[in-house]
């Protein structure tokens, strides 16, 4: 996940009243809120951009998914697509970007990951006992 931590982005955020709109697709049996877009529209709040999870575009109908937003056919039953668009309100200025993941084979990498990163820190007797995925990152023993 990208976190901003820009002094002159915040700035702008907060000069501008930038209008954020997010768009997310996942597959049909996802029933809620992704957590990646909330954790990526909670950066925003912090550099001041209004705006509430309420207003995030969720999509989940497999005709919009191939063709709003463009996942592979092949990947409507595991996918993860993220849309952010960033707009001056006189739509002058706009920022945009995305991510997708086609398939479900990471999230197995990266809990594969978890654990071995996990067994390391038992192994090694490590005085922290709590840790998330930035935590595995953040070591940088990805496989």
């Amino acid at each position: 996940m990208v976190v901003f931590n820009c002094d002159c982005f915040e700035i702008l955020m907060v000069i501008f009243h930038i209008i954020l709109k997010v768009m997310e697709s996942h597959q049909a049996s996802k029933l809620d809120t992704s957590g990646t877009a909330k954790a990526v529209i909670s950066c925003f709040q912090k550099l001041g951009v209004s705006f509430d999870l309420d207003q995030i575009q969720q999509i989940r109908d497999p005709k919009q998914q191939i063709e709003l937003v463009g996942v592979p056919e092949e990947y409507l039953s595991g996918h993860a697509f993220h849309m952010y668009h960033l707009t001056s309100p006189d739509q002058t200025v706009s920022f945009e970007f995305q991510h997708n993941v086609c398939g479900r084979s990471i999230y197995a990498e990266g809990t594969v990951d978890a654990a071995i990163f996990l067994a390391k820190k038992v192994r090694t007797k490590a005085d922290k006992r709590i840790y998330n995925m930035i935590d595995v990152l953040q070591e940088g023993n990805m496989r």
